[in-house]
C-alpha cells in the first residue's frame, strides 16, 4: 500500500514562494512516479507537474511553466514542488500522486495512489 502525504501548503502574498512536500510512504519510491496537481473551487482538477523515478525527466504544465520546478529525494521519499512568483490564480488544493508506470502522464487516470492535499492560497 503507498501513502501520499502532502505539506507545505499555506497563505502567500502574489508574487512569493512555497514548496510543498510530498512524503511518499513505501519500501521504495524509485518504484513510482509521482505527479501534482491541483483543483480550485468549481473547477476541475488539473495537471500541474510530474517527475520520473529517478527524476531524470520532468513535465510541467504550460500554466506553470517557469514558475514552479518538480524535484525528489529518494533517499527521503519525498517529492517537492517549488512555486515561485504566485498568483492569485493559483490559489487551489494541491495534490500529489504516484504511478507504478516508467511513462510520465498528465492524466488523472493514470495515477494510482492520491494524498489528501495542501491549501495553496495566494492573496492579491
Amino acid at each position: 500500500q503507498v501513502q501520499l502525504v502532502e505539506s507545505g501548503g499555506g497563505l502567500v502574498q502574489a508574487g512569493g514562494s512555497l514548496r510543498l512536500s510530498c512524503a511518499v510512504s513505501v519500501r521504495t519510491s524509485t518504484n513510482y512516479a509521482v505527479g501534482w496537481f491541483r483543483q480550485a473551487p468549481g473547477k476541475e482538477r488539473e495537471f500541474v507537474a510530474t517527475i520520473s523515478r529517478s527524476g531524470s525527466r520532468t513535465i510541467v504544465a504550460d500554466s506553470v511553466k517557469g514558475r514552479f520546478t518538480i524535484s525528489r529525494d529518494n533517499a527521503k521519499n519525498t517529492v517537492y514542488l517549488q512555486m515561485n512568483s504566485l498568483k492569485p490564480e493559483d490559489t487551489a488544493l494541491y495534490y500529489c500522486a504516484a504511478d507504478e508506470s516508467v511513462l510520465l502522464s498528465r492524466t488523472i487516470g493514470h495515477y494510482d495512489y492520491w494524498g489528501q492535499g495542501t491549501q495553496v492560497t495566494v492573496s492579491s
